[in-house]
Order: C-alpha cells, then structure tokens, then sequence
C-alpha cells in the first residue's frame, strides 16, 4: 500500500490525466473490488441516479480506493461503508460507522504524512490531491458517528 502511494506522489503535478464521461457506480465497485475488504461491507444508495462526470476514470479509482483504505486502516477489517448521492445530483458521500474525525483534525487529515493511527500518512492527501486535480471539492462533514468525506462534483 505504500509503495503504491509513494508511486502515486512521484507522479508530481499529474493528478490527472485525459478526462472521459464516466459512472460513478461503475468507478465505486471497481474501487471496492481492488481493494481488501473480507470482511467489510459497502451499500451504495442512489448512486445511478447520478449523471455521468468527466474523470480520469483511474484517478478517481484511486481516490475511492483510498477512501476504503482509510476507513479500513482507522475503523476495522468490518468497517460499513456507504457511499451516497448527494440530494442535488452534484457529489457523493463516503460515510463510515466508526468513530470519526473530530471537527479540530479535520483539516489536518488532508496534509501529506498526517496520520490519525494505522495509516501511512498519504492516502488522504492524494485523494484531495485528485479530487482537486479535477477541479472539484472535498470535505470532511459533521455526521452522528463515523466519518464522512463529501465529494462535490463541478462539471460545468
């Protein structure tokens, strides 16, 4: 796993590549499906109501990836993860059921080499370094019980 992000931070200022029309559902079980979770579990709710976005469909893996990974590597192998349509069609939520991010770290959780425990440090930083790469936004909001990353598209 650190190799792979120190692979992906070697790529400099390339956060993103050639843009495509892609499926968030699609990119989302591609995500989960590389990515060690014998015991974890996803549920997906409204995510094909969603229009397709221009993505570098194998960043925005990555940056799913790294998502579950987080959530693996600070919650448990049995994490519940959910990744949600935003109501306006314009983002998802990726939503654990552990204990979250207190509302102080939720800035820091996103520099290169912070680590809340288990982790590398990295993975969340290269996340925002994609989802910034494509011009959009990411957060971490208030949510009763686990963590939950707000991704907002802005496909104009």
């Amino acid at each position: 796993q650190m190799l792979n992000e120190l692979l992906t931070l070697a790529r400099g200022g390339r956060a993103v590549g050639d843009t495509e029309p892609v499926d968030i559902p699609t990119v989302v079980a591609q995500a989960w499906s590389s990515v060690d979770t014998p015991e974890a579990t996803l549920t997906t709710e409204a995510l094909e109501s969603l229009p397709q976005v221009s993505a570098d469909p194998t960043r925005l893996k990555e940056a799913f990836e790294n998502l579950f990974r987080n959530a693996l590597d600070h919650v448990g192998e049995d994490v519940a993860i959910t990744v949600e349509a935003a109501a306006d069609g314009n983002g998802v939520a990726v939503v654990d059921d552990g204990p979250g991010i207190p509302p102080e770290q939720r800035d820091e959780v996103f520099e290169h080499g912070y680590t809340g425990g288990n982790g590398t440090g990295l993975g969340l930083s290269i996340v925002e370094t994609i989802i910034e790469g494509h011009g959009w936004a990411i957060w971490i909001d208030d949510n009763d019980g686990g963590a939950r990353f707000i991704i907002e598209f802005d496909d104009e």
